[in-house]
């Protein structure tokens, strides 16, 4: 037995002199951060303002609750404006001649704005043999509906002394003395302009059978912006030549392309806001009302466009600009709300209100604006409904928190 305990011990010692003769693992030293960050706030420790009784009746403190309300549906999409059908006017030639600046001015450039009836462009008419024969031609048909247009005005005007003989007797109607009236003023306007149109023809002849023609103005059809110049002073042009484009964007349509899936949700008959893509919740944004429009469609993108009429009388907003639409969705659904009027904004464009923790005690907490409709804020994210705010005075506590103060 005692041999037995002495070879066990004998092998035991080995085993621990084998074991102390092995090198001990190298522990690894701690990687040291890049950066540290000292001094950090939470959000939910920020400064508590503390003001008097008195400081808060001086700065108009009104408190109130988050509340839940049922508030019209809205979606954000992009759009693109666009010229409407028949804004732009193009401008051809009415015969062949050679083109000059307009007298006393220069030929305005693309992209200036025009007025109506502003002179863009002199023309020198060169009459060829085939146009002086037209002409002449012209000349005398204008003779005939001059005299079509006077026996005309004479039956209007015999009509008229009918109807007026009849008024006075008693026996005629007064709608018939209207009616006649009217009929006189609508004849003796196109006899009017067939007498105006037969004086510009034979001032032509006149100047053709003297040798030289009267220079010819050309306007600009309508007020806008010259969008496109195809020619320049001193070119000769033949009859029906383009010579320049006129467009008015004083009126754009929006076009709105939208999921085939989202449509039946969308209210096509109400109106839509408009704004810059960057616009920010609050912002003032542009009514644009619903049109009807020939239909498009992208096949691709599985969209339909619906298309909204928007008035820009200070051309501030120009065709092809993308630009964001609020549309108006079918219903009400309820929602957390404050008045948009306990909304702060940092420098940073991020959204802040007051809670009121205790009295004459307020803390600064973030919110996330979902939209403004009307002056009502959406909160996406910010204190459960019930939480008390201040609504107005809401700057002012801003100001004492960093030191501006009143």
């Amino acid at each position: 037995m005692s041999k037995l305990v002495c070879r066990s011990s004998f092998n035991l010692g080995l085993i621990l002199f084998f074991c102390g003769c092995q090198p001990v693992p190298a522990v690894p030293a701690k990687a040291v951060p890049p950066s540290k960050v000292t001094g950090a706030i939470k959000e939910n420790q920020l400064t508590t303002v503390e003001l008097t009784a008195e400081a808060e009746t001086r700065l108009g403190v009104v408190t109130a609750a988050i509340e839940s309300k049922a508030m019209p549906r809205q979606r954000s999409l992009g759009g693109e404006l666009m010229l409407p059908t028949g804004a732009t006017v193009v401008v051809s030639t009415p015969m062949t001649g050679r083109l000059q600046a307009p007298p006393n001015s220069l030929v305005p450039k693309p992209g200036s704005s025009v007025a109506a009836n502003q002179p863009v462009l002199t023309l020198l008419p060169l009459l060829s043999p085939a146009e002086k024969i037209a002409l002449a031609t012209q000349v005398t048909d204008a003779e005939g509906q001059i005299q079509q247009a006077q026996a005309l005005v004479e039956a209007r005007q015999i009509d008229l002394e009918r109807a007026e003989l009849q008024n006075e007797k008693g026996v005629g109607l007064k709608a018939t003395l209207d009616t006649a009236r009217a009929q006189l003023i609508q004849s003796q306007k196109v006899l009017d302009a067939a007498r105006e149109r037969k004086q510009v023809l034979d001032r032509w002849l006149e100047g053709e059978s003297g040798g030289t023609q009267q220079p010819f103005l050309i306007d600009a059809p309508q007020e806008g912006i010259l969008r496109a110049m195809h020619v320049m002073p001193g070119e000769f042009v033949m009859a029906g030549g383009v010579l320049f484009e006129v467009m008015n964007t004083d009126t754009l349509w929006v076009r709105v392309p939208v999921y085939v899936g989202e449509l039946a949700e969308i209210a096509l008959d109400q109106l839509a806001e408009v704004g810059e893509l960057a616009s920010r919740p609050g912002e003032a944004l542009l009514k644009a009302e619903p049109i009807t429009a020939p239909p498009t469609a992208t096949a691709l993108a599985s969209s339909v466009d619906i298309y909204y009429q928007l008035a820009n009388p200070q051309r501030t907003l120009r065709p092809g600009q993308r630009v964001r639409v609020q549309l108006p969705l079918r219903g009400e659904t309820e929602q957390r709300v404050i008045p948009w009027s306990a909304v702060v904004q940092d420098i940073h464009g991020g959204h802040w209100i007051y809670e009121r923790i205790a009295e004459h005690k307020f803390v600064r907490r973030r919110v996330q604006v979902k939209q403004v409709i009307d002056s009502w804020a959406v909160l996406e994210q910010g204190p459960p409904v019930g939480t008390t705010i201040v609504v107005t005075g809401v700057a002012e506590i801003f100001g004492t928190e960093f030191w501006v103060q009143k």
